[in-house]
């Protein structure tokens, strides 16, 4: 069974930044694209980034390009988001999970805790 962590979240003024990280359970991870998610109070989980297998391509919901990078270190099977010039918009619990090649649509049915984010203004 596959098992994703993240961690990383907190609680950061407007215009701050963060690093998200998601650690995976296996390393047959580090042959699919990855994405994040996010779901915020009272709205429907949205996808937010993905990046392919070997790192090569990346891909983001207009809502954070520009301003979110997402990354993977093959190696340790983990994942990455980095998030500059946070807003209120931002804050979500987010969740990485696989991603069906070239979509924005999560791999596998099951999700980790997710880390909170919270962004004041």
């Amino acid at each position: 069974q596959v098992q994703l962590v993240e961690s990383g979240g907190g609680l950061v003024q407007t215009g701050g930044s963060l690093r998200l990280s998601c650690a995976a359970s296996v390393r047959a991870l580090s042959a699919i694209a990855m994405g994040w998610f996010r779901q915020a109070p009272g709205k429907e989980r949205e996808f937010v980034a993905r990046i392919t297998w070997n790192g090569a391509r990346t891909y983001y919901a207009d809502s954070v390009k520009g301003r979110f990078t997402i990354s993977r270190d093959v190696a340790k099977s983990t994942v990455y988001l980095q998030m500059n010039s946070l807003k209120p918009e931002d804050t979500a619990v987010y969740y990485c999970n696989g991603v069906v090649t070239e979509s924005t649509q999560p791999l596998f049915r099951s999700w980790g805790q997710g880390t909170q984010v919270i962004v004041s203004s």
